[in-house]
């Protein structure tokens, strides 16, 4: 079972940049369809951005489109979101996720088996 540890969340200005990384165990993350969710207190988690095994599709959710890019190294089992012109509603804790089905679970929290627990991101206006 793959093992994930997210890192890099932190307090930035509306504006700002910051990059997530999620450190993978194991010899099986270059297989995995990877993900990012977020979630702010009293909300569900909710999806971000995927990516598939190989790296060449993506997926974003529209509010993070042209500030979010997420990219995968798997030769460092290393999968990353870098974030953009941060706003205030972008703060949450942020999450990875491994193996969902690309075409019918990539959006979906629950269709992941395995999550990190988390890194905190705070915008500050």
């Amino acid at each position: 079972q793959v093992r994930l540890v997210e890192s890099g969340g932190g307090l930035v200005q509306a504006g700002g940049s910051l990059r997530l990384s999620c450190a993978a165990s194991g010899r099986t993350f270059s297989v995995y369809t990877m993900g990012w969710f977020r979630q702010a207190p009293g909300n569900e988690r909710e999806f971000v951005a995927a990516i598939t095994s190989s790296g060449s599709s993506t997926d974003y959710t529209d509010s993070v489109k042209g500030r979010f890019t997420i990219s995968r190294d798997n030769a460092k089992n290393t999968l990353y979101l870098q974030m953009n012109s941060l706003k205030p509603e972008d703060t949450a804790a942020y999450y990875c996720a491994a193996n969902s089905d690309w075409y019918t679970g990539r959006r979906y929290p629950d269709r992941y088996s395995v999550s990190g627990q988390g890194t905190q991101v705070t915008v500050s206006s």
